[in-house]
């Protein structure tokens, strides 16, 4: 952090949570069997070229710190999934989402958003000539103060907690996903939370009052042709001459960049990455070039590349954080965004919901309409419960933020739940309840199935998203237990360990028994019961087996590390599918507690329903007649109009309808 920043230790917040502050580190240097992490320690004892290791290393370390930057208690090993998991320790209160209590201004200003986009799609104004969202648009979503909810009041924006933006996004996604999309892009990966959390003073002053008035929006630019979820791969660079940058490079895939944006640019200054604020000309030009493609997602939206040569960017707009560098940065953001995709993924199922209904209504088969058929209404009542889940994921993880935590795991499960969900949603229930239809140009399954399916990829993609859910889980239990065997391995120049060769046994026998102790510990502890809320019969059942599913996870967790050892790097589906099972019970558990607080039997009804279905993975059964019956009632339910929150959206028009007899 530059001399200019005025912040002191204690003034320093990032996301809500006070900041720890020391001294820049020095280059760290090559690891050694002593100072390597646990990962790079395991792929190197496992047969990975030291190039890999030092690659895995480097973003093991940028995680770290990210972490650093969090007080202890808000850290990974102190989220209430990690406690809940190795110790056994389920703090009910931390997995129900905090009460909302959005300020009056701020409602005004989302009830404002909402009234513009909701004219323009009246007025057929949305789109400009070349279908994406027009600059009028945008201009007037600034007026309603749209582009400043997440901007600091100091700064002209609102300060809006996360617990009500988030939801919010929901509703806005109701209206129109893209737009939702755009306030995700502007305000979590775009440039307001890098200022916001890494500025120093002048630079919050000079940028942030434009990123929350709309004069300028923003966008993150990360990617590279040959750098995606390899962050090591980063080629674009910046060399400082006198008090200017000078920019070289590519970068693909970035959402909302036009001439004119203000994007944060994570490139290598001195072969370390770093971020600069950059605005970008209001035209193309030699040194800045827009890389024009095809893309049938986002495609409301300018997603293009952008080329540098020698582009000149202030000195004075390189990003300094408190620790690390430009990775430590990029990933600051991404949890906010992973959250947003769940609260958009919230509204376009809705959509698809209120628009399942006027078609199954309408069509008929054999003299009857289909919302009479089981499979409908299983649909819909399935569509309901994944609604519902995401809304519970959503509130959770976004009060998790505002109450200071990191939630890194959280936010993941929650991308994934997500976007997973309105993917079935589309292809399982609305593009097989309309058939044919659904691919007629002008209906929204056909004109939109990009958009349903893109979030599976967006912020990480999901299956290697849940494997760094893993790593994160599995971390400090690697670093405690099993890195201490793997450097001594690697200390004595042990690369097969056998148990009953007397040299290897005496070489482990301390860290051996430091895992032994853990491990009947584990078989003799008894699982914590936590005082549950009040909760309806089902849902409580429904809780408990979560809270007890989580509690025995660490065993076959540790076990499946014990099995694998230094291979467990190569066992990507092994750990994939555990994955997921945790997730999936982290799923039940917030679900069960989000829908006992509401009123609605619906709302529960639906959360009893998502429930089963995930506890029913979990046990590898099949569904019983009476599982059937109750889905399918409460699919008669929603066709009877008992899903509320979806009164607000009018419906397409059928297409292609007949005369029925």
């Amino acid at each position: 952090m530059t001399n200019d920043d005025p912040r002191t230790p204690e003034e320093s917040t990032v996301a809500g949570s006070p900041l720890t502050r020391t001294e820049p580190s020095p280059v760290a240097p090559e690891p050694t069997p002593e100072t390597a992490s646990f990962a790079e320690t395991a792929l190197t004892l496992g047969g990975k070229s030291a190039e890999e290791a030092r690659r895995t290393g480097a973003i093991d370390k940028a995680d770290d710190q990210v972490e650093s930057l969090f007080l202890p208690q808000y850290q990974t090993v102190n989220s209430p999934l990690h406690k809940a998991i190795w110790e056994k320790k389920i703090e009910i209160d931390l997995f129900r989402p905090l009460a909302v209590e959005t300020p009056d201004d701020i409602t005004q200003v989302m009830d404002d958003s909402l009234a513009v986009v909701r004219k323009h799609r009246q007025e057929k104004t949305l789109l400009n000539d070349e279908n994406k969202i027009s600059e009028q648009v945008l201009d007037d979503l600034g007026g309603a103060g749209y582009w400043g909810l997440l901007v600091d009041r100091e700064y002209g924006g609102k300060g809006t907690p996360f617990r009500s933006f988030a939801p919010f996004l929901t509703r806005m996604a109701m209206v129109d996903p893209t737009i939702a999309g755009l306030a995700s892009v502007h305000g979590c990966i775009g440039a307001v939370d890098p200022v916001r959390t890494f500025g120093n003073a002048e630079q919050k002053a000079r940028f942030l009052p434009r990123l929350a008035s709309g004069e300028s929006l923003s966008a993150f630019a990360l990617t590279e042709p040959n750098a995606g979820s390899d962050l090591t791969a980063l080629r674009t660079t910046a060399e400082l001459r006198g008090d200017k940058y000078l920019v070289n490079g590519e970068k693909l895939f970035i959402t909302n960049v036009r001439p004119g944006r203000t994007i944060g640019l994570v490139c290598l200054i001195d072969n370390t990455p770093a971020v600069l604020i950059c605005d970008l000309p209001a035209e193309e030009n030699d040194q800045f070039q827009l890389r024009k493609y095809g893309l049938h997602a986002l495609k409301h939206t300018y997603n293009q590349g952008i080329i540098f040569k020698d582009f000149e960017v202030p000195a004075a707009n390189l990003l300094e954080p408190i620790k690390g560098n430009g990775l430590t940065i990029a990933y600051h953001g991404l949890n906010l965004g992973r959250i947003a995709l769940c609260a958009n993924a919230a509204g376009t199922m809705r959509i698809m919901m209120a628009n399942l209904l006027p078609w199954s209504k309408f069509r008929k088969t054999y003299g009857e309409s289909i919302d009479q058929r089981e499979l409908v209404r299983r649909r819909l009542g399935r569509l309901a419960g994944l609604i519902v889940a995401c809304d519970a994921m959503t509130a959770w993880c976004s009060s998790l933020i505002d109450q200071g935590y990191r939630g890194e795991m959280e936010c993941i499960v929650a991308k994934i739940f997500g976007s997973e969900a309105q993917k079935e949603a589309a292809i399982e229930f609305f593009m097989k309840t309309h058939g044919g239809r659904s691919f007629l140009h002008g209906h929204l399954f056909g004109d939109n199935v990009h958009e349903y399916l893109a979030p599976c990829i967006y912020e990480g993609e999901g299956e290697m998203l849940g494997m760094a859910f893993f790593k994160s889980l599995v971390k400090q239990h690697g670093v405690t237990y099993f890195e201490p065997i793997g450097k001594t391995l690697a200390a004595a120049g042990i690369k097969q360990p056998n148990p009953l060769n007397p040299r290897h046994a005496w070489a482990l026998k301390g860290p051996l028994a430091h895992y032994s102790s853990w491990l009947v510990k584990q078989y003799i502890t008894p699982h914590s019961q936590p005082d549950l809320p009040p909760l309806p019969g089902k849902l409580r059942e429904h809780a408990r087996y979560a809270i007890d599913a989580l509690q025995d996870a660490p065993l076959e967790i540790s076990g499946v590390m014990r099995k694998h050892q230094l291979k467990l790097a190569d066992r990507q589906c092994r750990m994939s599918e555990l994955s997921k099972r945790v997730q999936n019970m982290v799923v039940v558990l917030c679900t069960s507690l989000y829908a006992a607080e509401s009123q609605d039997e619906v709302i529960r009804e639906a959360a009893d329903v998502i429930c089963r279905d995930l506890i029913r993975e979990h046990l590898g059964r099949r569904p019983s007649d009476k599982y059937f019956r109750q889905v399918t009632k409460l699919g008669q339910k929603i066709v009877d109009g008992g899903f509320s929150s979806i009164a607000s959206i009018t419906a397409e028009e059928v297409m292609m309808p007949y005369q029925n007899e």
